[in-house]
């Protein structure tokens, strides 16, 4: 009569602790620089959010007919803009009021100032996103 097998050899488990430990070095390094990858894409991700609540405010100042130094936003106070372009101020009621921000940290993100300097939650260093008066959007990608 035949008897069946009732585990696993000696050889057949270090084969597989072999593999496993082979696979895991090599996987390794690649998880090693998620890090700096994330804190890159909040800080991109950040951009793209100062970059719609321009276009957002800009938008509603068209609408308006062009005119005037302030904005309505849905779920934000007057947000203040520059009369001749509609782009928001650098001021609390400019860019940090279209972001929908009364104070920093604001969903997370803090801001310096006036709004000029915008950095994610968990982002330190180089990392951070600058607001000027002429509505450019500069992502600064230091050494995160």
């Amino acid at each position: 009569m035949k008897t069946r097998q009732q585990g696993f050899t000696l050889v057949e488990l270090i084969v597989v602790i072999v593999i496993l430990g082979i696979l895991a070095a090599t996987a390794l390094p690649r998880f090693i620089n998620v890090t700096t990858q994330a804190k890159v894409a909040a800080v991109n991700g950040l951009a793209g959010g100062l970059r719609s609540a321009v276009s957002l405010a800009q938008a509603s100042w068209q609408a308006a007919g062009g005119t005037g130094a302030t904005v309505s936003m849905v779920g934000a106070p007057a947000v203040a803009v520059d009369p001749a372009t509609g782009v928001p101020t650098v001021a609390l009621a400019g860019i940090v009021a279209a972001m929908g921000c009364t104070a920093s940290p604001c969903q997370g993100n803090t801001f310096t100032g006036t709004g000029d300097t915008w950095t994610p939650p968990g982002v330190t260093g180089a990392c951070n996103v600058t607001y000027t008066a002429a509505g450019v959007i500069t992502p600064v990608i230091g050494a995160c």
